[in-house]
């Protein structure tokens, strides 16, 4: 028996996410994207709808960030603590009604605290209230592809009718990693704020273990469990981790290391290979030219496996008419790893082709007759 016992050890460890986690029960999903590219990578129920808790707070950061984007608020902007403040439970970086804090300040309390009544503030002064930046945290999530989220307070309380998924809850995390003004803020292991007399210390203990980590958030509740989003970067490559609904404290770390781990071992960043040599020039009808040369454009970056040997295939219709721009989508190629489509790309045309004219008609057909 010991040697069976050490070959199951062996494939445990080889087998992929899925068959590992369901054996383990150690959540109740889980994803691993390249935030770069956004290749999904691995994942176990990804599109189940579930609680994540103050996971929320992602999007209170990133509609947050938009603002400072824009120029609409800085770092230093002073804020002013509203009535709102009053009403919230769990986690607060201690604010009154009246009190005056920097946006920077509320972020780290946002972030690192997992503060809820900053979360009101930042909400006040972005939509006018919580209820109308509801409204927004919504449509901020079906602008970024969300299709299975819900949310229904800045703080991300927990509310049965308030519900995301693996899937979306990457996506956000894209979303919040590609935001530059928000990384000095994710990955903040311990500070203090409001004058030194406030101390924050992260429930993502990743930000204080794991070499290269970009943070992100950790969170728990009572419906959602303990969930966490966690990100690092290596070689140029950032991959994220959202594991939900562990029953253990610990559990979410060693999992998010575990996929962490797998997609910088796993996986590597390739533009896939398409030679333009091949594309032939496309039938043009009814215009001042007969042909009309293609060039790909949009040629993307990929996270794939080590043996990874990316196919593709190309559409193009058996001719087009014209007037015809320069740029113009007149196909696609689209690329394939096994039967798993990767991405896509424009097939545009590269020169402008006018619609034929009466005159220019006319010309033509006297230089075949009198030819």
């Amino acid at each position: 028996m010991r040697p069976l016992a050490i070959l199951l050890s062996i494939l445990l460890m080889a087998a992929p996410l899925s068959c590992r986690a369901a054996a383990a029960g150690e959540y109740r999903a889980a994803l691993l994207i390249e935030a770069t590219t956004g290749c999904v990578l691995d994942g176990v129920d990804t599109d189940v709808r579930l609680p994540v808790g103050t996971l929320a707070k992602l999007m209170t950061a990133y509609l947050t960030a938009q603002h400072l984007e824009s120029g609409d608020i800085t770092p230093e902007t002073v804020l002013t603590a509203g009535e709102g403040v009053r009403e919230v439970k769990g986690a607060v970086i201690w604010l009154e009604p009246g009190d005056r804090i920097t946006v920077e300040e509320l972020l780290l309390g946002l972030l690192a605290g997992n503060a809820n009544d900053a979360a009101v503030v930042l909400a006040d002064r972005i939509s006018g209230s919580s209820a109308a930046f509801v409204m927004d945290m919504n449509a901020a999530a079906f602008d970024l592809g969300m299709r299975n989220t819900r949310f229904t307070s800045p703080q991300g309380y927990d509310d049965p009718a308030a519900y995301s998924t693996a899937a979306d809850m990457g996506l956000l995390a894209c979303a919040v990693l590609r935001s530059e003004v928000l990384t000095p803020y994710l990955s903040v292991w311990r500070t203090f704020i409001r004058e030194e007399s406030v101390e924050l210390v992260n429930e993502n203990t990743l930000t204080r273990t794991m070499e290269h980590c970009r943070g992100l958030k950790a969170a728990h509740s009572e419906q959602a469990g303990y969930c966490l989003a966690a990100a690092a970067e290596r070689d140029g490559m950032v991959c994220a981790a959202i594991v939900l609904g562990c029953e253990d404290e610990d559990a979410r770390f060693s999992v998010a290391k575990r996929l962490l781990n797998r997609g910088f071992s796993g996986y590597h960043l390739t533009t896939p290979g398409f030679s333009e040599e091949f594309l032939r020039p496309l039938a043009v009808r009814g215009g001042m030219a007969t042909a009309v040369e293609l060039k790909l454009s949009g040629l993307p970056l990929l996270a794939v496996g080590a043996s990874a040997q990316p196919g593709s295939v190309t559409v193009l219709p058996d001719y087009c008419t014209a007037p015809i721009r320069a740029g113009q989508q007149l196909g696609t190629v689209y690329f394939y790893e096994g039967e798993t489509l990767l991405c896509e790309a424009q097939l545009q045309a590269a020169e402008d082709v006018p619609m034929l004219t009466h005159r220019r008609a006319w010309g033509l057909m006297l230089d075949y007759l009198f030819s």
